[in-house]
């Protein structure tokens, strides 16, 4: 952990984790084992970044964000390791972007954000999939490029149509409506 860092009260970074520079991380975060948090990274409350995922600046994790265990959250969009003229690259050479996920948004096992993205409140991105594109608020994404497949409640758990744009969680009853294409509206929260 740099010094420069910010952790605060109840968190836990585990082994052979790296939290770099000016990282932000809020009250009770995880950091699994071999982990990166880049420079001035960003975690709200209760996030868990998962073992040796990757997390790179200038990414911002809202409360409750899990990050699965070998994620990958970019921060290049014309990645090169050298310069037209073959000289390496250095830090003033390239613009770094970054990832921004949502409260309460999971990232599965191996999957990979590439920035600039916007990932939406409790939304679910499966194992593997690779997000291209900003991620409406309780979508279940999947697939290479990352496509939607489903709506999710703030359980997880995939909703379950009642009628035309009207969704139900399974588990606790909570309504949600699809109030137009790719948006979906809770009606009511348990």
């Amino acid at each position: 952990m740099d010094e420069s860092s910010h952790i605060s009260v109840g968190c836990k970074i585990w082994h052979y984790a790296q939290v770099r520079e000016s990282a932000r991380l809020g009250e009770g975060c995880i950091v699994g084992r071999g982990a990166y948090i880049g420079t001035g990274v960003s975690l709200g409350d209760n996030c868990k970044v998962q073992n040796y995922a990757l997390v790179y600046e200038p990414a911002v994790l809202e409360d409750g964000v899990f990050v699965g265990p070998a994620a990958v959250l970019t921060n290049d969009q014309f990645p090169r390791a050298v310069n037209p003229d073959l000289s390496l690259k250095a830090a003033d050479d390239w613009e770094a972007v970054g990832v921004t996920i949502r409260q309460g948004a999971s990232i599965g096992a191996r999957a990979v954000c590439v920035a600039p993205v916007t990932i939406g409140r409790w939304s679910i991105i499966a194992a593997g999939a690779v997000v291209t594109k900003d991620v409406p608020d309780f979508a279940l994404m999947a697939g290479v490029p990352a496509r939607r497949i489903g709506w999710v409640g703030r359980r997880g758990h995939r909703l379950v149509e009642t009628g035309k744009g009207k969704f139900k969680c399974p588990v606790d009853g909570s309504r949600y409506e699809e109030i137009e294409p790719d948006v979906l509206k809770e009606i009511t929260a348990k």
